[in-house]
């Protein structure tokens, strides 16, 4: 993401990334390339993007900050928000935090106007403008929450694939001749399994992941007991109630189109 990041903002701005590892940086275009801090301090860059692993976003944000201009807005766009507004409310920065709700693993990235991103409504606000308009650009579909509320919102729109996807990988076996169902769920477990660890582990130790995976432990228990009965008017029943949620979520993104 901060690749492209760089290749999307250096168009119509002035970029620089930096790396302390300079293979990182061999396909980065349009572009200075920094390995030290002091090219930071003479750059004096009026927004920085952090776009490290998530286990290193406050470690890095802690490293540079000492070489940027009192008046350069920090920004993140960190899949989990897990104590970043306490650093930020603390680091003498104006900051704005972002999460672009896609990636390369599965996203199209020329073609995003079903794609998602948010906008955290704490921080600053010609930050939030300079995102927004960003966004707008490539026709990402925006949402303002706050910390808390994206939280909750990881939690769900997050934790409960990647946990199916775990427990499909976890008790799948081989197929000589697959299904067009299996290849596809496949094709999810090896994007979702090439993730950082980190960035999964983070995702699942969200606070308000484990109410999530309970209520797949829920739905589970009763799709269980439908079929150790053979139970086929329960079965109807089950299959029409979620036929029912994907058709209410079908139509409330319709009508937020």
């Amino acid at each position: 993401m901060g690749s492209f990041f760089i290749d999307l903002l250096s168009f119509e701005h002035e970029v620089a990334v930096y790396e302390k590892d300079p293979k990182r940086m061999r396909f980065t275009y349009n572009c200075q390339r920094f390995t030290s801090l002091d090219k930071i301090k003479d750059f004096k860059p009026g927004l920085v993007i952090n776009a490290v692993t998530l286990k290193y976003t406050i470690q890095a944000f802690k490293e540079v900050m000492p070489v940027l201009p009192a008046d350069c807005i920090i920004s993140d766009i960190s899949s989990v928000k897990t104590n970043l507004k306490e650093f930020y409310e603390q680091c003498g920065h104006p900051y704005v935090s972002t999460h672009p709700m896609f990636g390369p693993t599965f996203a199209n990235l020329q073609q995003l106007s079903e794609e998602n991103a948010i906008i955290i409504s704490e921080g600053d606000y010609m930050g939030r403008i300079f995102f927004k308009e960003l966004y707008r650009q490539l026709d990402l579909n925006i949402y303002e929450y706050t910390f808390e509320e994206h939280d909750r919102t990881v939690a769900y729109s997050l934790s409960i694939p990647f946990v199916s996807t775990f427990v499909f990988a976890a008790v799948m076996k081989h197929q000589d001749a697959p299904g067009t169902t299996f290849k596809r769920h496949m094709r999810i477990a090896k994007g979702v399994l090439n993730e950082d660890d980190y960035l999964l582990q983070e995702i699942l130790f969200n606070p308000y992941t484990s109410g999530q995976v309970a209520q797949i432990r829920t739905e589970l228990k009763e799709l269980l007991e439908i079929i150790d009965n053979k139970d086929a008017e329960g079965m109807k029943a089950y299959l029409a109630k979620i036929r029912n949620n994907v058709k209410r979520d079908i139509e409330i993104r319709g009508e937020g189109a």
